[in-house]
């Protein structure tokens, strides 16, 4: 199974390392995130990526996540870095701006990947031409949510809809305390993991985890829609 290690950092040298590290480790492509607090321009921005890229022989994804790291990748630096570096293979926009990534699908090169970093937004997001998601509700739900891209991506629209909408609750209340504390009392709630988090993150709260247990509880309860 293909292995994508996060190893964004908001220095240039240590993402250098951490993607050194994950290769002689054997992961198959790095996810590195924009660089968070220290705000660097677009020019810093390219210049951060193209350095990592020159600096490995795995596969880059470009993580543009601003509503934790500050900074916005503009579609024009993403796609200045697609068309400049042979191994920044992908983007996973979790922008939520959706003319920043229609502006990136009509213009980027034919075998550079978009990808959803938003669950909710995953299906609108594929009807408009993005190629899959790195889920956060696929880790509770991996076989649905997969079902459900895999529809979209052929097409069947009205299938993958009824997916889309039967999870959709459970993907705004895995938020709604922040994340990953959401997924990880889901998880909990299976048996998977405990429900524990390092600080400064903590548990989700009494009135979100008891919100929590009824979505799965109605879940379970729900006809599958998938053949």
């Amino acid at each position: 199974m293909p292995v994508i290690a996060g190893t964004g950092a908001n220095s240039t040298i240590e993402a250098i390392s951490l993607t050194n590290c994950a290769r002689q480790v054997g992961a198959d492509a790095c996810l590195l995130v924009t660089p968070y607090y220290n705000k660097p321009t677009q020019e810093g921005i390219y210049r951060h990526y193209m350095e990592i890229a020159d600096a490995t022989e795995l596969p880059v994804i470009i993580y543009n996540v601003p509503s934790r790291t500050g900074t916005n990748i503009t579609s024009e630096t993403t796609l200045r870095l697609a068309k400049d570096a042979k191994n920044i293979i992908a983007v996973k926009e979790a922008s939520g701006d959706m003319d920043q990534c229609m502006y990136i699908l009509n213009n980027k090169p034919e075998d550079f990947l978009v990808i959803s970093g938003d669950d909710a937004l995953t299906l609108p997001f594929i009807s408009i031409g993005m190629d899959g998601v790195i889920s956060v509700i696929a880790n509770a739900f991996p076989a649905d949510f997969s079902e459900m891209v895999r529809l979209a991506l052929a097409g069947n629209t009205e299938e993958s809809k009824k997916i889309h909408y039967n999870l959709l609750e459970m993907i705004d209340l895995i938020f709604q305390d922040g994340s990953p504390g959401g997924i990880k009392a889901i998880l909990s709630m299976m048996d998977i993991c405990k429900n524990e988090l390092r600080l400064p993150l903590v548990p989700v709260g009494d009135k979100t985890l008891g919100e929590l247990k009824k979505a799965v509880k109605d879940y379970d309860l729900t006809p599958t829609v998938l053949s």
